[in-house]
């Protein structure tokens, strides 16, 4: 049976609830019908133009990205400015765009779970726990960023390289920061931006972080502390390994259902560098 928009957009709600989305995020359904059938389903981390064709030219009903495409307020959607093209285009494509933004981060399995899984980490938990709801027993397994343990024990040039060969190639590679022969086995890991979460990090007492979009001061000022050690990657490869995890659930869901669809992700490197010398 083919699932119709609002079918997909429960099951998804089910993995990525709207209410654990943070209070300034912008998720959930951007354009499409309810009522409008999907059959293909293109899996992308962000909106971008690229991407956006991919999934017109692909004749993909629903494209179901990390990243908002209006995480601020907006006027108007005119077709004279970027964005207001690209809903443009997806509506007069029939194609829909559904968000799981801040909600995937924090769900469980999320988004830094898939990071932990691929780089191999074991008896993770959560770095940033959700508020604990006595209502649901799971709430303490749900939150930002995992901690967790490698199989293991590895130096830190060796980990380094363990993640460069797990995650996407991107121009901006992989940086390190701390003694090379250090040895690693606990690792916190938060995928996207995760410079804010360098006093947990520190609190949990790992020997390395892993995450992207690390800045000069924070970065600096953290290892002032000499713990941990630094593993900064591209922001899209940190959270690329999710859109794996969100097919697998989401068909088995709607397959749950007596719906099936055909899906696919994504492999267009949608970084924001594309030249490093």
């Amino acid at each position: 049976m083919t699932p119709i928009l609002a079918d997909v957009i429960a099951v998804l709600d089910r993995l990525y609830n709207p209410a654990w989305a943070e209070s300034w995020d912008a998720v959930g359904l951007v354009t499409g019908d309810p009522e409008q059938e999907v059959r293909r389903i293109l899996f992308a981390v962000d909106p971008m133009r690229a991407v956006v064709d991919e999934a017109i030219e692909g004749d993909f009903d629903l494209l179901v990205t990390h990243h908002p495409l209006l995480l601020r307020g907006v006027s108007s959607v005119a077709a004279t400015t970027p964005k207001g093209r690209v809903i443009h285009d997806l509506i007069r494509s029939s194609t829909a765009l559904h968000v799981c933004h801040t909600n995937a981060d924090n769900a469980n399995p999320g988004v830094s779970d898939a990071l932990a899984a691929a780089i191999g980490l074991r008896d993770t938990r959560p770095l940033k726990p959700m508020p604990s709801d006595p209502t649901d027993e799971l709430s303490s397994q749900r939150g930002g960023g995992r901690v967790g343990v490698l199989a293991e024990a590895l130096p830190l040039k060796e980990f380094a390289r363990l993640v460069t060969d797990r995650l996407p190639r991107t121009e901006h590679g992989v940086r390190v920061s701390g003694d090379p022969e250090r040895m690693i086995e606990t690792v916190a890991v938060v995928g996207g931006a995760g410079d804010s979460e360098f006093e947990r990090v520190r609190a949990a007492g790992v020997d390395a972080y892993l995450t992207a979009d690390l800045r000069h001061h924070p970065a600096t000022e953290a290892r002032a502390y000499g713990d941990p050690a630094l593993v900064d990657v591209a922001h899209w490869a940190s959270e690329w390994p999710w859109l794996r995890d969100a097919e697998r659930l989401l068909v088995e869901g709607l397959a749950a259902r007596g719906s099936t669809v055909d899906t696919h992700i994504s492999t267009l490197c949608t970084d924001a560098w594309t030249l490093r010398f």
